[in-house]
């Protein structure tokens, strides 16, 4: 219950909507089942906040055990008291947790450690009162050389050494100290002497400082990745004179000798011990905030190249275009099989490029191609300057991204498919495969390997592939899938499934032909009541048996469909095809106790467009002709072009060159922008201008500002401010719940 009271005050959702959807996710259900089909138990929350809620909960569980562990800990030790036990169980974070336990926590021998054992813990105690009279004669009682204490200084020595330990296992101290760090601690990153050369890529990082808290994941994640290549030192550095002062106020109680030795303990225990803690502390905090920010960058640039728009079942020709080995070209018929395969050598001299002509048109009438697909790597531009000057009528042609392409080809997947072609023909079979459905051939690759992201190798990989799959499953379930064409890829990701099932999915299709009914689904072996529940409604069977196979309505609300019609004398094919009969229904004479209005609308929006695919409609797109190298461009050229990548800097676009541009983010509009996400989205068509092109480093500066029409707003001045001071918010939001 304090769980759901947490979640749903951090959230700011109902104890209700938490409560229920924990349940619905402890019971198995799937994010995407529960946003869809659960409408009415959670209060319509979306796939944002039921995902928050799962990955929160998960988050307290785990600092649930963890309070196990300590008291067990602790309770093992013979130390455990009532006031100790309450304090661990009242914990709300990891690092209060920790900070806790920290005394408790077995170590290594330590300097404080050492001295206990010389009998010297009265001592520190002593001097941590500050009670007046001569130290050294207090501490002159402590010499003992059978114990190892020799001289007073050893004595003194040794109870600093206690004293120090003890503030730095201070719960009090830590929080002070770690809210310190947070708002003025600074990175501070510096080349290493003699790497200047081998550290070029860093240069921008060979002497630079900023506020951790404002710091932004991509500068973070590279100062990180030069310190790892040891190309850079990098330091997490705070004024002392914003920390001592915050110490001394806890300790200091007198002025006379004793204080003096705790003033040296409180130096000395912030240099040796707090401050290395702290630093490490923070290193992993913000590396943890950096990756937050770097993974749901990833995520959405995912989303959004899985979500581009399909060109839909058409015939294609499909080309992987190469100088030197030539261009493989497949023909796919509609439904994506391979029907023929050749290379052809348009770019070998005028022989080669008299018989690629040929071919092409030989294959375009032979096969009534209808899109031309053309991969985007080497020589892309070339053959797609061949193939349009062939004057094809009737043929889109269209340059596909082919980031990933080798990957397949080269997979497990790839070789089940295609056992007898080799690596270049499924590479090709994959491009023109893309320009068909993006969404069913990109889930064939890991999505690591799309080509979309800021550093997401130097991330956490389990977060990573957490957040992916997320995704991947949020845009799978979206469209929803044809269930007698599906391949097992794509339906493991639709819900309650998994590759176990899509493989007996697709083995019984083999075995007894298409399903004919979603009803059917129930026959497949270790497919049982529960797995049917969470799928059904993702999955698609065109011409069924029942007209509502089509559709994204469940199973479970087809009588209530059936019940509509009935009252209004037709059929429910009847209902689907009328508009003017589902007019006529009168939704709330259907709410019941399972199902109220936003089910109902539902219902009734599929009815009108049974399976509607929810992807943009196809656009064909062309670069600007004659403009196919760095060497074509000019500053000032305003050019078409295809965003293929968006980071927290900007957002990179092809225009045609083999090179993408980079458009900053003080570039994507006229006015402040503090997310690229809000302006462009992957596979968007812009038009930009040239600003900057470096042809030696191939760095090509865009910008998608308009003319300006008038001096800035002072309220997009105060917006850029307000959004750097709120990095800080953001990163102090985040520690509250550090682990």
């Amino acid at each position: 219950m304090l769980h759901e009271i947490i979640i749903s005050n951090e959230l700011s959702l109902t104890d209700r909507q938490v409560r229920t959807t924990i349940a619905l996710l402890d019971e198995g259900a799937t994010v995407p089942f529960i946003s869809r089909y659960r409408k009415e138990l959670t209060g319509s929350l979306d796939e944002v906040q039921i995902t928050a809620i799962r990955d929160r909960i998960l988050q307290l569980r785990e600092l649930d055990k963890r309070k196990e562990t300590v008291l067990k800990s602790i309770t093992e030790q013979g130390k455990l008291t009532p006031e100790l036990e309450n304090q661990v169980k009242a914990a709300e974070t990891m690092a209060a947790l920790e900070d806790i336990y920290l005394p408790y926590k077995p170590k290594r021998r330590t300097r404080a450690s050492i001295a206990r054992e010389k009998g010297l813990q009265e001592l520190a105690d002593f001097i941590l009162e500050q009670s007046s009279g001569a130290i050294e004669n207090k501490a002159d009682q402590f010499v003992n050389e059978e114990r190892g204490v020799t001289t007073v200084e050893e004595a003194l020595a040794g109870a600093r050494d206690i004293i120090a330990e003890t503030i730095a296992e201070d719960t009090e101290v830590r929080a002070g100290v770690r809210k310190v760090f947070l708002n003025k601690g600074l990175f501070v990153s510096r080349v290493v002497p003699g790497k200047e050369e081998e550290a070029l890529k860093y240069k921008d990082y060979f002497e630079w400082s900023e506020p951790l808290s404002a710091a932004p994941s991509h500068r973070v994640l590279a100062m990180r990745r030069g310190e790892k290549e040891e190309l850079l030192y990098l330091d997490i550095q705070v004024e002392e004179g914003s920390v001592l002062p915050l110490i001394e106020n806890l300790y200091l109680k007198a002025k006379n000798g004793a204080s003096k030795q705790v003033e040296l303990a409180i130096i000395d225990g912030y240099k040796r011990l707090l401050k290395p803690s702290m630093e490490t502390e923070l290193r992993v905090l913000t590396r943890q905030k950096a990756d937050e920010e770097a993974i749901k960058v990833f995520a959405d640039n995912v989303r959004q190249l899985l979500l581009a728009a399909p060109l839909g079942q058409k015939r294609i020709l499909a080309i992987d275009p190469g100088f030197r080995t030539g261009c493989k070209t497949v023909v796919l018929d509609a439904q994506g099989n391979l029907l023929e395969n050749t290379a052809i050598f348009p770019h070998s001299g005028a022989g080669g490029r008299s018989e690629a002509e040929k071919t092409v048109r030989h294959l375009v009438d032979k096969y009534a191609i209808e899109a031309i697909a053309i991969g985007n790597g080497t020589a892309g531009r070339e053959t797609e300057d061949f193939i349009r000057q062939l004057g094809l009528s009737n043929v889109v042609i269209v340059m596909v991204n082919e980031s990933g392409a080798s990957i397949y080809s080269a997979s497990e997947t790839a070789r089940e498919e295609f056992p007898e072609q080799d690596v270049t023909v499924r590479g090709a079979v994959s491009i023109g495969r893309r320009l068909m459905d993006p969404l069913a051939e990109l889930v064939k690759i890991d999505p690591k390997s799309i080509g979309v992201g800021q550093y997401q190798h130097d991330v956490d990989q389990n977060k990573l592939q957490t957040a992916l799959d997320d995704t991947v499953m949020s845009c799978v379930n979206a469209v929803g899938v044809e269930l007698n064409t599906a391949s097992k890829q794509i339906l493991a990701y639709i819900s309650g499934l998994g590759p176990a099932l899509a493989q007996q999915i697709v083995n019984y299709r083999k075995e007894n032909g298409p399903f004919s009914s979603r009803r059917e689904l129930k026959k497949v072996p270790r497919l049982g009541d529960k797995a049917f529940e969470q799928a059904a409604g993702f999955l698609r069977i065109r011409n069924g048996r029942h007209p509502l196979d089509a559709s994204a309505v469940h199973p479970e609300r087809y009588a209530l469909v059936e019940q509509m019609a009935r009252d209004l004398g037709v059929d429910v094919a009847e209902l689907m095809k009328d508009d003017k009969l589902r007019k006529q229904i009168d939704l709330k004479k259907y709410i019941s106790d399972e199902v109220g209005l936003p089910t109902l609308n539902d219902i009734m929006a599929e009815l009108a467009k049974p399976g509607l695919d929810p992807r943009e409609q196809f656009e064909a797109f062309s670069f600007t002709d004659g403009v196919n190298a760095v060497s074509d461009l000019r500053v000032g050229m305003k050019l078409p072009g295809i965003v293929t990548n968006i980071t927290n800097f900007g957002a990179f676009v092809d225009i045609g060159v083999h090179q993408d541009g980079l458009v900053h983010l003080s570039q994507l509009a006229n006015r402040f922008v503090s997310d690229p996400h809000e302006v462009v989205k992957v596979q968007q068509k812009v038009m930009v201008t040239v600003i900057e092109v470096d042809e030696k480093r191939k760095r090509i500066s865009l910008s998608m500002k308009t003319e300006e029409r008038g001096p800035r707003k002072h309220s997009e001045k105060r917006e850029s401010r307000g959004a750097e001071t709120d990095m800080a918010s953001k990163l102090a939001a985040l520690a509250s719940r550090f682990k």
